[in-house]
């Protein structure tokens, strides 16, 4: 840590030696003092020079002696200027004022550039989902949810019921999902109808699937990385909501005003207060035996608290909690996060940006079968996740600037508590996981129409563990090189085009149930972690009045892939003596595909269309002869078309329609009778589909004249409106009247589902 100090110090002193003068500062919100990301800062003098904010909404800007203009534009505050004579270094703030201040004693104008829904926009490869334009999509259940929208973007697949990703046809445990840098290992709520972050406390959203800068790692197909707010520290706020199936409740305000600020915020469903349930059993060490006859709820909670020890230094705690509780008669489930971080952001130098962060996650969850059936078992599995990281932003030039840094990070996983019925050798043994990284860097604009961003990332895994050689390397370290490259070149302001190479690796992966059912996944890491080569190619055209266009094009190839034997039940296997040869290792993989995206983001009608044509492939030795077969997550069309029209300023009307081709399955293909009973014949591994997806998501939103603070919007939905029997799962069974005639038995989730919801403000 301390080399890599002294070499971000000598950097910044060096850049000094140029004889030129920096103007930096943070630019934040005027009303509520919250830190803007992404402002843009030009030079009415020198427009050629365009830089951004990073996260915590610091920029630094060199430019030789002279008298200037300084520009600040962001997409949902007003533009700003100053006038500044630089004959030295200058620190100069920035508050912006919202672009929405057109509200004046309730008389609303109506300026149509300004109603935006849900904006995209390319930063270094990423798309940027704006907080609030989520609002105003339909939901299931009237609740809103960011994983949910994220959805409908290309590239993007889930199956219904599940917040569970697929990006660019890659598993759903090869997301690394972040909230304010802790990983989130199960993002679900009421098994997969919810995610587990609550919209009311969010700043903003970013996702990387294209190309990651090396300050990320350990997933093969995408970064979600979710920042909450800091908190108002101008004035006390309360924000809040009611719907169909969960209430939340949101308040910050000052703790020093202009100085520190805090934000808490509790959500809980309350389905079990409809069903009788109580309180009850949401404990993972709880041990009493008496239940409810049904529980099904979840609830968690949302804090963060910052201070500003002076104009050059900021600590950051934030936290999260939840939990889902499940009980069906003798079955009880539930499963939860804890996470915290703490944070010291800190401007070492005019040119010099510090962030040094302490990161703790904790996922865990509980499956317990008891009472008069014959099988019982008690599982719970625990995952503990401890990171250390330092990250520098080096402003070296206008169009010079470095990314640096370290992670450490430790992973525990155990499953305390076993039945001793469980003699599964696998389950019994902790585990331990070191994953280290060093990265760097570089976003450059060599002319005004062409830059690159690029960097390497070295990653190292270190697994030990009391004997399960197949699954990790005792006392070995493996070290990776992560190579990651975007060139961007822009024709005019209206037409670009990037190509990008990224390398990835991972180092831990979940055993999800082939067949059954199991509500969660068991993590375990691995002996060599997988690795993902990815090739892409995109083009970009803005079109007037708010239009934009955008294609992509990609390719993938992943190695060190693990897969289960042909015909085999995880959920049985898993408590077996033998369960860890029943993995396949040094599977390969690819995916490609062809993405697009046309988007309106202005008007009263704006919203966008995704299209994806894409293929998803495993070859292991073992599995369907050695050949290529489809990946679980395989859906050749995937077509999304989201739109809202604002009908007056008070009455918004949406609406999405979602359609894909449907998953890839294993279905018998013959059946035979063995001892007088009917056994199945099944097909290659992911040979058959089930019938596509598709349905349609409507809803109106009504604004409330307001009183004083106060506001209130009305939020009526409904949930695929022409109740499409989208199959969950499809079983075949014998008839039991017939035990020659096989049945197919459907399992559907929802058919139509209304919503009604109230949001209010004060």
């Amino acid at each position: 840590m301390m080399k890599i100090t002294t070499m971000a110090i000598f950097l910044s002193i060096f850049s000094f030696a140029q004889k030129n003068y920096s103007i930096n500062g943070f630019v934040k919100d005027k009303d509520t003092g919250e830190l803007i990301s992404g402002a843009i800062i030009t030079v009415k003098e020198k427009p050629e020079i365009s830089i951004e904010t990073n996260e915590y909404g610091f920029y630094s800007v060199s430019l030789p002696e002279n008298d200037y203009t300084i520009i600040i534009t962001h997409g949902k505050h007003k533009n700003s200027s100053q006038e500044v004579h630089l004959d030295s270094s200058k620190k100069i703030d920035w508050s912006l004022a919202k672009d929405d201040e057109t509200l004046i004693q309730e008389v609303i104008i109506n300026d149509p550039k300004k109603n935006k829904m849900v904006s995209f926009r390319n930063k270094s490869g990423a798309e940027v989902v704006d907080i609030q334009g989520v609002k105003k999509l339909p939901v299931l259940l009237g609740e809103r949810d960011i994983i949910k929208t994220l959805q409908y973007l290309p590239g993007i697949v889930a199956k219904e019921g599940s917040t569970g990703l697929s990006v660019r046809g890659g598993n759903t445990d090869q997301n690394l999902i972040l909230l304010d840098e802790a990983p989130i290992l199960n993002n679900s709520h009421l098994m997969g109808l919810f995610s587990t972050f609550n919209s009311d406390v969010l700043k903003d959203v970013t996702l990387y699937k294209g190309n990651m800068p090396s300050q990320y790692g350990g997933r093969l197909s995408s970064i979600i990385d979710v920042k909450m707010k800091d908190g108002n520290n101008q004035q006390f706020t309360t924000t809040g909501g009611i719907s169909t199936v969960s209430g939340r409740l949101s308040v910050e305000g000052p703790i020093v005003k202009g100085k520190s600020s805090f934000i808490i915020s509790a959500r809980r469903s309350f389905l079990d207060l409809f069903g009788g349930g109580s309180n009850g059993d949401d404990s993972n060490n709880e041990s009493s035996d008496t239940s409810s006859p049904m529980k099904l709820y979840f609830y968690d909670l949302n804090a963060k608290v910052n201070y500003q020890i002076n104009k050059n230094n900021t600590i950051y705690l934030s936290g999260y909690m939840g939990r889902d509780v499940i009980n069906v008669d003798d079955f009880r489930y539930n499963w939860g996060n804890k996470i915290g971080s703490l944070s010291w952001n800190s401007v070492v130098s005019d040119k010099l940006f510090s962030k040094t962060s302490l990161v703790y996650s904790n996922y865990d969850y509980r499956m317990k079968l008891d009472g008069k059936m014959d099988l019982q078992f008690d599982l719970n599995p625990n995952v503990r996740n401890l990171i250390l990281k330092q990250d520098f932003t080096h402003f070296i030039s206008p169009k010079h600037s470095l990314k640096y840094g370290f992670q450490i990070s430790n992973y525990y996983f155990d499953t305390p508590n076993l039945s001793e019925s469980i003699e599964s050798p696998f389950l019994k043994t902790a585990r331990t996981m070191w994953e280290n990284a060093v990265y760097i860097n570089d976003d450059y604009k060599i002319t005004d129409k062409f830059s690159v961003n690029y960097g390497l990332r070295f990653s190292s895994y270190n697994s030990k563990s009391k004997g399960i050689e197949k699954f990790q390397e005792t006392d070995k370290i493996n070290v990776y090189v992560e190579p990651r490259i975007m060139l961007n070149y822009n024709f005019n302001s209206n037409n670009s085009i990037n190509a990008s190479y990224i390398r990835n690796t991972q180092g831990i992966q979940t055993l999800s149930p082939n067949t059954g059912i199991q509500l969660n996944d068991l993590w375990i890491n691995l002996a060599k972690p997988q690795i993902s080569d990815q090739l892409n190619l995109g083009y970009v055209k803005k079109l007037k009045k708010g239009y934009e266009v955008s294609a992509d094009i990609y390719y993938r190839k992943m190695s060190n892939i693990i897969d289960y034997k042909d015909g085999l039940d995880v959920n049985s296997a898993l408590f077996e003596d033998n369960f860890q040869e029943n993995l396949l290792h040094n599977g390969i993989g690819r995916a490609y595909g062809l993405e697009i995206l046309a988007k309106k983001t202005t008007g009263k009608f704006t919203g966008w269309l995704s299209y994806s044509l894409s293929k998803s492939e495993r070859k292991i030795d073992g599995i369907n002869n050695g050949e290529w077969y489809n990946a679980t997550n395989d859906k050749t069309h995937n077509l999304s078309l989201v739109g809202s029209y604002e009908f007056t300023p008070r009455w918004t009307f949406s609406g999405a329609f979602v359609y894909s081709t449907g998953n890839a399955v294993t279905y018998p293909v013959a059946k035979y009778d063995l001892d007088g009973q009917t056994m199945l014949e099944y097909g290659a591994r992911n040979s058959s589909r089930m019938p596509a997806y598709h349905r349609l998501d409507l809803s109106v939103s009504h604004e409330f004249k307001n009183a004083g603070r106060f506001k209130k919007t009305l939020i009526i939905g409904a949930y695929n409106v022409y109740g499409r029997a989208n199959p969950y799962t499809i079983d075949f069974k014998t008839d039991e009247n017939n035990p020659s005639i096989i049945r197919a038995k459907q399992t559907v989730l929802f058919r139509f589902v209304p919503s009604i919801g109230l949001d209010f403000k004060f």
